[in-house]
């Protein structure tokens, strides 16, 4: 990456926000301000808040391993878009069983398998930065992550079962991951219920608060029509019986997302559950998809005619880089713009960094993080329903690091550390220029 000065560089974050967010700033400044002043807040935030600007640091850049130099498949392969270390949590899978796995597919799309690990890595860096700890240590845990992933990688090269080879459950994990399986697993759904909706004369709807909106009869039909669409988009094996779940019982328009979701219409259902009974109805969220950060940098072209629109796009990554994913996962679109519907589940529950202090904890943490990151790649190939890759990733990605696993480690440490390092400056410029009223949205 090459480097600028402070005012061009300043330009730059600017410019990248303002070409990403600027419609969805206007329609709703007040929620980009809320983002913007979240990522002010430290420079991870800021980080997770601009995948933008690190696509435009990292796709002109000469890759030894999946660019110009590197070898050939590597360079197009499913990637998750936005890795970093607060995008790993648990959900129940279509088996009914407890994972610890990878989340948040928005930014999902096809590119080099280099980028998903190298932001992963600058956040680690960040991440041990904010703690304190010294670089060698910081050092060794990108090591350690680079060679787990590499050595899933050879895993999935010995056996012909990419879905089912890794996962992470309750009866093979330990420390913090365990952990939060445990907590998934407290978990119920009536105290979901309860915090979301009341029931009033035997009818469950949503409960009023400030983050949700009553819908006119206009917008509430349009939403009904995008609901019976999204119901078309289940996978034949994964639906239940029409005859009772699915039934829509209340919707809202929905506001106040996290970070990455700023801004982003969205609305919340409550559909009936198995059965007639209030304690097994079912919350959905209705999110308008929007456009990946990664495809502004590349050629583009091939990958979006294959799809209908941004909400087809993120589901059929979804179903490309996870096993047995939500049952209710999938999509639909109202006034030609693509929406990701998939359930509000109690059992997802986020991996937690904030007690996690010492090299050797995150160390166990980070080796089953790589591993979790070779597996959304190598299933994500011809095994998977979906045609854009169809070959044998695992076989691509080996072949690009054949005889330089060294060298790989060492150039993705060295990036993980400089890369969060210019974070940390553009974390400095970005929060001038926010408060300056220079990102689109005024601070005030």
């Amino acid at each position: 990456m090459a480097k600028t000065s402070g005012g061009a560089r300043s330009k730059l974050i600017i410019d990248c926000l303002q070409e990403a967010f600027a419609p969805l700033m206007r329609a709703d400044p007040r929620a980009f301000r809320g983002k913007f002043r979240k990522m002010a807040g430290d420079p991870h935030a800021f980080y997770r808040g601009s995948a933008c600007l690190f696509y435009a640091d990292v796709t002109p850049d000469d890759d030894p391993y999946a660019g110009d130099h590197g070898k050939g498949d590597s360079a197009r392969i499913w990637i998750h878009g936005d890795l970093h270390v607060e995008n790993f949590g648990t959900y129940l899978n279509a088996a009914g069983r407890l994972v610890f796995d990878i989340n948040d597919f928005d930014e999902a799309y096809l590119g080099r398998f280099t980028w998903d690990v190298q932001r992963f890595a600058a956040s680690l860096a960040l991440m041990g930065w904010q703690k304190a700890l010294p670089e060698e240590e910081v050092r060794r845990l990108i090591g350690r992550y680079a060679r787990a992933y590499l050595a899933q990688v050879d895993s999935y090269r010995k056996t012909e079962d990419d879905a089912g080879d890794f996962a992470l459950y309750l009866d093979n994990t330990e420390g913090p991951i365990h952990l939060a399986l445990k907590v998934a697993r407290s978990q119920r759904r009536a105290d979901l219920l309860d915090e979301l909706t009341v029931v009033d004369d035997g009818v469950r709807m949503f409960a009023p608060d400030d983050t949700m909106r009553r819908l006119d009869r206009k917008e509430r039909a349009a939403v009904v029509a995008a609901f019976d669409g999204y119901l078309e988009t289940i996978p034949e094996d994964k639906r239940f019986d029409r005859d009772l779940f699915y039934e829509l019982r209340d919707v809202v328009g929905k506001s106040g997302f996290g970070i990455g979701s700023a801004g982003l219409p969205a609305y919340n259902l409550l559909v009936e559950g198995f059965s007639q009974a209030l304690d097994n109805d079912v919350v959905l969220s209705m999110k308008q998809a929007n456009i990946p950060a990664v495809s502004r940098f590349v050629d583009s072209e091939t990958v979006d005619a294959y799809f209908e629109h941004e909400g087809h796009r993120t589901v059929v990554s979804q179903h490309a880089l996870q096993a047995h994913t939500d049952p209710l996962l999938g999509y639909t679109q109202m006034k030609g713009v693509g929406y990701v519907v998939s359930e509000i589940s109690p059992y997802e529950i986020d991996l937690d960094w904030s007690e996690l202090h010492e090299p050797v904890e995150i160390a166990q943490v980070v080796d089953l993080l790589g591993r979790a990151t070779a597996k959304i790649h190598c299933a994500s190939d011809e095994d998977s329903e979906q045609d854009l890759v169809d070959f044998q990733v695992e076989e691509a990605i080996a072949a690009s690091v054949q005889g330089r696993r060294r060298e790989f480690v060492s150039w993705l440490t060295d990036f993980g550390l400089t890369y969060a390092g210019q974070v940390r400056e553009d974390h400095a410029l970005f929060v001038e220029a926010f408060r300056q009223g220079k990102v689109g949205v005024a601070a005030t």
